[in-house]
């Protein structure tokens, strides 16, 4: 059953973050190690400016390539700005219902404009599997 239904009960508490002025390659190589489709981008106080999806780092890397350019860029030149966040009080299922609308598989999580974690789909099943 679940224990609650505010989303803090069941999101990441520490996601796998970049700087936005990282450079894309050092984002592709965390995304491959930690085995994710995604990361969430954070400033230097820890407040979400985007998130950066595997098709982004493509993206930048075809062009980069396609361009004969000697480096891609940085992270903020990829990312998207336009993000749905949530806080972490809220509820799990209506969390799930809008990803689902928005077709997203991740969904940080923010707190007086601070990352604070995030939710995704495996988690969101993992709440569902003891429910």
């Amino acid at each position: 059953m679940l224990r609650s239904v505010e989303l803090k009960d069941y999101m990441l508490p520490n996601p796998v973050k970049v700087k936005a002025g990282a450079d894309l390659c050092d984002a592709v190589e965390l995304i491959l190690e930690y085995k994710i489709s995604g990361l969430c981008v954070v400033d230097d106080e820890n407040h979400l400016l985007g998130v950066l999806s595997e098709m982004d780092c493509l993206k930048g890397i075809l062009s980069a390539m396609y361009n004969e350019e000697t480096s891609v860029g940085p992270v903020e030149s990829f990312m998207s700005t336009d993000v749905y966040s949530v806080s972490p009080h809220a509820d799990i299922v209506d969390v799930a219902q809008e990803m689902l609308k928005l077709r997203y598989r991740r969904c940080p999580v923010v707190q007086d404009g601070k990352l604070v974690g995030q939710i995704t789909c495996r988690q969101l099943l993992r709440a569902i599997e003891k429910f």
